[in-house]
């Protein structure tokens, strides 16, 4: 493929064709429209274009029915590695692995923090008051 608008043209003969796809993208449009619609959007020599949110739609389509071809162009045209598809049941997965992998480092953190802290305090517990001053009594203090 030379470019990605012939990219985004494999994606859209994935979905259903130039019919379908327009009638999906602009559906205030009669169908013959949209499609003519879509043609010209996707001709290199044509002056419509696609909106991000259009290519982001059709990409989003074509991902769920298992076509990569026009994200693995726009990667590899800015020299990125291949696409790896994500599955939500996959993504859900590692968020709660995420997650408890970082509950478990808070309580990690938590028990550090208590025990740095309890030689502390008890060595502010057996310093004497200055002056004289019996430890416990503060002066000025009722």
């Amino acid at each position: 493929m030379d470019s990605f608008n012939e990219a985004l043209v494999d994606a859209v003969k994935v979905l259903g064709g130039s019919k379908m796809v327009g009638c999906l993208l602009w559906p205030e449009k009669a169908p013959d429209a949209a499609q003519r619609l879509l043609l010209d959007c996707l001709n290199d020599d044509r002056p419509a274009h696609l909106t991000p949110e259009h290519v982001l739609l059709i990409l989003r389509l074509a991902r769920q029915r298992g076509h990569h071809g026009a994200v693995a162009w726009l990667l590899a045209s800015l020299g990125y590695a291949p696409p790896q598809p994500v599955e939500p049941r996959d993504e859900a997965a590692d968020l709660q692995r995420q997650f408890i992998e970082a509950s478990r480092m808070m309580s990690q953190l938590a028990s550090r923090i208590e025990r740095l802290q309890v030689p502390a305090a008890a060595a502010l517990g057996s310093m004497h008051a200055p002056y004289g001053v019996p430890h416990g009594v503060l002066r000025g203090v009722a």
